[in-house]
């Protein structure tokens, strides 16, 4: 009938998902994992800056990144440059330096509503999930052993489950709000 285990699977990485997409939303202090998932060329390949550098923030206004391997250093400031994220790398020594400039009021609102277009995204990839799990509920309707209050009460747990996902979705969501319009 109602698996909670597969749906909730399902809303886990839907949430993780979200929870990804919005540490790359930039909030005007420095965090490790505004640049951990910048894609760099290295290797014959593309790699996750995580696997390539050791990642920090001394302070709230800049990132350092510190490379494993040195020879890789122009390709991680090439990386960090091009990933969209409108910073501007700076090699020091056998390190990259990144300030990270304080956000403008507008462009704090300009951020809160893009944490409010990903929460819509991460909605919708929830009632997915829900519309796969309503099918195989509804698949089950006139199998032997599987009445109508069945059918009903496996609906009504999906729908439980789907609300307490969209809760946990809309409470990130303001944990990030809150987040970025702190001064």
């Amino acid at each position: 009938m109602f698996d909670s285990v597969a749906f909730a699977k399902d809303g886990d990485k839907v949430l993780q998902v979200i929870r990804d997409d919005m540490a790359t939303i930039r909030t005007g202090r420095a965090k490790p994992s505004f640049v951990e998932n910048v894609m760099v060329e290295a290797y014959g390949t593309r790699m996750r800056l995580m696997e390539l550098a050791m990642i920090s923030a001394p302070d709230t206004t800049m990132i350092i990144v510190a490379p494993w391997d040195k020879s890789l250093l122009s390709a991680v400031e090439k990386g960090i440059a091009s990933a969209g994220l409108n910073l501007s790398p700076v090699v020091d020594g056998d390190q990259i330096r990144i300030i990270i400039p304080a956000l403008t009021e507008d462009r704090r609102k300009d951020m809160v509503k893009l944490v409010y277009q990903k929460l819509e995204g991460g909605k919708q990839m929830i009632r997915d999930v829900r519309q796969k799990h309503k099918k195989i509920i509804e698949d089950q309707k006139g199998k032997p052993g599987i009445s109508e209050d069945d059918i009903e009460n496996a609906l009504k747990k999906l729908q439980e489950n789907t609300d307490v996902y969209i809760e946990k979705l809309e409470t990130l969501s303001k944990e990030k709000e809150e987040e970025l319009m702190q001064m």
